[in-house]
């Protein structure tokens, strides 16, 4: 992932999300988030997919859940492998409570990442991740939906080039609401905190 890149599209996102929340009224006690709120700023969670078993789904098969959406692919070199480490040490500091926890992991290199690699890759971190993948018409327009970016440079011949992608995790609860969104490089305790508080939430009307 070029850093320029994650930084541009980083930085537009959270600026989008600052002003949305001055700009909007909260009409009820909103909890005591550590991460960027993004309640009512961004869409629901809606996708149709492949996951990592070759099966179609969708965003309404994630419903019940608190879902971490997060985008890359499996050659990334740095920050995929970390983010996913990262939280499978907060699910591990979940407890039970993690059983109530996906992470969506969506390949932006549908051409290597088949389902089955996808499988391997991602349950190689956690059990409760999922990869999913899609055309490239499906992917851009997921990513356009939460303003994320991606970008792969040419195939050299060999099956090797570089794929650059912005590196935001989107949480959502239990009704497919965005309702949070990190970075990478958001701390271990403040993702448990809120996690915690999202699988304790009762679900919005």
């Amino acid at each position: 992932m070029k850093p320029s890149l994650f930084r541009r599209v980083t930085l537009a996102l959270l600026a989008f999300v600052a002003v949305a929340c001055m700009a909007g009224c909260q009409r009820e006690p909103q909890p005591e988030w550590r991460l960027n709120d993004v309640s009512g700023h961004l869409p629901d969670l809606d996708f149709h997919l492949v996951d990592d078993h070759g099966k179609a789904v969708t965003g309404a098969d994630y419903k019940g859940k608190v879902a971490v959406l997060y985008f890359g692919y499996t050659h990334c070199p740095d920050v995929c492998p970390l983010t996913l480490t990262q939280l499978h040490v907060v699910l591990g500091r979940l407890g039970p409570a993690a059983e109530k926890v996906r992470i969506l992991f969506v390949s932006v290199d549908p051409k290597r990442d088949t389902p089955a690699v996808m499988h391997d890759y991602v349950h190689a971190f956690d059990p409760r991740a999922v990869g999913l993948s899609g055309t490239d018409a499906e992917l851009e327009k997921l990513a356009k939906r939460y303003r994320s970016a991606f970008s792969r440079e040419p195939d050299r011949g060999d099956g090797n080039y570089e794929v650059s992608h912005s590196s935001a995790i989107y949480v959502f609860d239990t009704q497919g609401k965005a309702r949070l969104l990190a970075t990478p490089s958001a701390s271990q305790d403040d993702i448990v905190h809120d996690l915690t508080l999202l699988t304790t939430l009762e679900p919005r009307s």
